[in-house]
């Protein structure tokens, strides 16, 4: 199979409208019978740069998801080769102080050590507790050693869990097992003084909201009451007014 013809054919598609995968493995499989549809349209989905368009991503709305390119998205051109700087740059100006490991574990890429060289004299520099090299803008906030960290509910995939390759900062590796699942769901968790100390899920029926938050190990009164005011706050974000709101603890396994 021509995958050059292919990728062109999807996006000619997908840009005319947005498409679910079904919809575009239907159309492709015209040109190609002998192929099955699914795989017509995965080919696409990895050859060509796709978006999710509304109302998949929006707060409150469901539906299929269909997708069109990026550059149709945006309205302008993807650049062919963008400086691997400014993508070092930008993930600093987001996690750092952080080190070139955890670069390329969140973006996926290699030899980043290079481009950290060639940005050192524009870049602050750290050592961890373990000798390890920290780099961060020169410019960044870097609050003190004892900022406190109050209780926070943080979202479903967040990439204070995804964005660094020592997750060891945050979260203890047992409970790490826990959070990332087979399928990689990552559920939204609960930090208490900066690091994970359990899991939340929300779930709805009719005009009644349940926050149930599961947490890793025993807290003491203060610190349980100030993770079930937060969730207070989250339901109160999350949930329509008028619904019936209710904040839980699941059994400690």
């Amino acid at each position: 199979m021509d995958t050059r013809a292919l990728a062109a054919a999807g996006r000619v598609l997908v840009e005319a409208r947005p498409l679910t995968f079904s919809e575009l493995g239907a159309a492709l499989s015209r040109q190609w019978p002998a192929h099955p549809p699914a795989a017509l349209a995965q080919a696409v989905r990895a050859l060509v740069p796709l978006v999710q368009v509304p109302p998949r991503a929006m707060w409150g709305a469901a539906g299929q998801a269909a997708h069109t390119t990026a550059e149709s998205w945006i309205g302008r051109p993807m650049e062919a080769s963008p400086p691997l700087e400014r993508l070092v740059i930008r993930y600093l100006a987001a996690f750092g102080p952080a080190t070139v490991r955890d670069v390329q574990a969140w973006s996926g890429l290699t030899r980043l050590g290079e481009v950290a060289d060639r940005l050192r004299p524009s870049l602050r520099t750290f050592r961890d507790e373990a000798g390890t090299e920290l780099f961060d803008l020169p410019a960044a906030s870097r609050p003190a050693a004892d900022t406190p960290a109050p209780v926070r509910l943080v979202a479903e995939f967040d990439n204070l869990l995804l964005a660094h390759a020592d997750r060891g900062r945050i979260i203890r590796e047992a409970d790490r097992k826990r959070l990332f699942t087979r399928n990689g769901i990552l559920p939204g968790t609960v930090l208490s003084d900066g690091f994970v100390r359990g899991m939340w899920r929300i779930t709805r029926s009719g005009a009644a909201a349940t926050l149930t938050i599961e947490l890793f190990q025993t807290l003491g009164p203060r610190e349980r009451d100030a993770v079930a005011n937060e969730g207070g706050r989250l339901l109160a974000f999350a949930a329509p007014a008028g619904s019936d709101r209710d904040v839980r603890f699941a059994p400690i396994a």
